[in-house]
């Protein structure tokens, strides 16, 4: 063979290589990315999950007749807390978000509670979390995006699949999240 024919496969193998190389770093870049901005909504969640028991308790004091929903706040807090799987922590959040709901429509038909100083400081520690909890899904379900759209477009979808890469799952809310929640405070 001749010099310049294995100068240009050499070349060749070496691009190929490059290109590999750095597809897989950027990968690897996307995937931590997501992971990262998953912890990020993890973190929102746990404070959430941390001042749920500060807001009953605020509403204890004022309103004992609502042990129901007092009772839903804590058992959706020991599901998020025993929950292993990212699927598994996001259900347990929404159940969390079901119930603080009821709380919160509760709380719109008690005057008494809303003047409370404590209870409205609360509220609005809760409501910032609840913005900053929906900020991080967005920014989670982008990483997913431009993850899953890098996967998919050729040649990349290629090198992917050889390294073991495949789809991520976009936060998704649960079934009947659209609908506001129903309180009935005749029982």
């Amino acid at each position: 063979m001749k010099k310049p024919v294995i100068i240009g496969i050499v070349i060749f193998i070496a691009i190929i290589g490059i290109y590999i190389w750095s597809t897989y770093n950027g990968l690897i870049t996307a995937n931590e990315n997501i992971d990262n901005q998953w912890a990020q909504v993890e973190t929102q969640y746990q404070r959430r999950v941390d001042l749920i028991p500060n807001l009953v308790e605020s509403v204890k004091g004022i309103m004992t007749q609502e042990q129901k929903i007092f009772g839903d706040l804590a058992e959706a807090r020991t599901k998020y807390a025993g929950a292993t799987t990212d699927n598994q922590k996001a259900e347990a959040a929404t159940q969390v978000e079901g119930a603080l709901g009821r709380l919160l429509v509760i709380m719109e038909n008690y005057p008494q509670l809303k003047s409370a100083e404590n209870v409205q400081t609360l509220m609005a520690q809760l409501e910032g979390t609840e913005n900053r909890i929906s900020v991080e899904r967005k920014r989670y379900n982008d990483s997913v995006r431009e993850f899953n759209i890098m996967i998919k477009r050729i040649p990349a979808k290629w090198i992917a699949g050889m390294l073991g890469f495949s789809s991520r799952t976009y936060f998704e809310a649960q079934a009947g999240a659209e609908n506001a929640p129903k309180v009935d405070l005749t029982k």
